[in-house]
């Protein structure tokens, strides 16, 4: 287990940590705070077994893995990676169609928190990631989800390519994001989906794009060629939730 999968870092991922009632073994905060978010922060790992140690600035800084600890970091186990049948199994217990986001090779951790916060506030059921050549769950990631990583659960698979068939099985079709694919407002995206992004730098590759049913191309009247890769997944995981509203 590396450093960063350890800490928690940033007020909000924090208190989300702990209100989900995550296990917190101790809780650093800067000596000299005492603002509302602290207290607030304080009041929620009291209801807890953390240890709480006031710590200065300096040591933060020191153990901080992403040095964006805004006066707490929270030492905790790594987190869990949850099974993609657990998703399918949350979407049977809601009654809605499998709304997954797969993603091919995402490396940078801000990224992938900000996706995560993405499926969760669009509905998705859970987010797979790729267990070679990717971010992980790191502290950094979960400040950037703003704590929906507590909420909306990310399954590690070894191969995307199989994980993508053995869904189709299943009912589910696929939708890659591709700048050549069609675009996006032409797709039907109704019903058991799964939407996938591709690198920050390359793409969605090839094998992944080949095993995907349709690729989407979100409209762009710029000047730059692409979107963040966070960003396009927000465009396309939100059109997909209006065709879902739409009926």
């Amino acid at each position: 287990m590396s450093f960063d999968e350890q800490m928690i870092e940033g007020r909000n991922a924090v208190l989300e940590a702990l209100r989900a009632g995550r296990t917190i073994d101790r809780l650093y905060v800067q000596t000299d705070l005492k603002d509302g978010p602290i207290l607030t922060i304080l009041r929620e790992a009291k209801k807890t077994d953390a240890l709480i140690s006031r710590v200065t600035k300096e040591r933060l800084d020191q153990i901080s893995p992403g040095g964006h600890h805004q006066g707490v970091v929270a030492q905790t186990a790594a987190y869990a990676y949850a099974e993609v049948e657990d998703m399918l199994a949350a979407a049977e217990k809601k009654g809605e169609a499998p709304f997954l986001i797969l993603l091919d090779g995402i490396e940078d951790p801000h990224n992938l928190g900000a996706i995560i916060r993405t499926a969760n506030l669009a509905g998705a059921h859970g987010v797979i990631i790729p267990k070679r050549r990717a971010v992980g769950l790191t502290s950094v990631v979960a400040r950037a989800s703003a704590g929906a990583l507590n909420y909306t659960p990310v399954a590690r698979v070894t191969n995307l390519t199989a994980q993508i068939e053995e869904l189709k099985k299943k009912g589910m079709w696929f939708v890659c994001a591709d700048m050549g694919g069609e675009l996006m407002y032409r797709l039907d995206l109704r019903g058991p989906i799964g939407l996938v992004i591709g690198n920050e730098g390359s793409g969605v590759s090839r094998l992944v794009r080949e095993a995907c049913d349709m690729t989407a191309a979100v409209p762009m009247k710029g000047d730059i060629d692409s979107l963040n890769a966070s960003v396009a997944a927000g465009v396309l995981a939100y059109e997909i939730v209006r065709q879902r509203e739409m009926g």
